[in-house]
């Protein structure tokens, strides 16, 4: 079974999101989108695979997302079968986070590393079929 197939996504605190989205986009040229933050995408690859993103998302410090974790950053790491992943971490003892959350964006997980860092992972939606 494959495991990690890719980063999704860099997640990081802040103490102001907009001003540091205003900074990365006035001086490194960054296209921050309404919802805040930016899809990295390979042309060539988003023709085939629209899932074929990293995103780069500041949240606000006090957020809680990232808990149990206090670490300032949470990175997002995309899969294949995110249900059939959870299970083997579980039985290799890892520390797998009881909730799992589906919507059109996917399939989301969580564990925690033995440093305390909140992982997530990502198992994207299909492709959308052309009719």
């Amino acid at each position: 079974m494959k495991r990690v197939v890719g980063v999704g996504g860099i997640f990081f605190k802040s103490p102001d999101p907009k001003r540091l989205q205003a900074r990365y986009r006035d001086h490194l040229g960054l296209e921050v989108a309404e919802w805040g933050g930016v899809a990295f995408g390979l042309d060539e690859q988003l023709k085939t695979n629209p899932n074929a993103v990293v995103v780069w998302s500041p949240f606000a410090h006090d957020t809680s997302y990232f808990e149990p974790s206090t670490a300032s950053f949470m990175i997002n790491y995309r899969v294949e079968d995110l249900h059939a992943l959870l299970k083997q971490l579980r039985e290799e003892g890892c520390q797998v986070m009881d909730k799992v959350d589906e919507s059109e964006y996917g399939k989301f997980g969580w564990v925690v590393d033995p440093d305390g860092n909140k992982l997530e992972l990502w198992e994207p939606p299909p492709p959308a079929t052309k009719s």
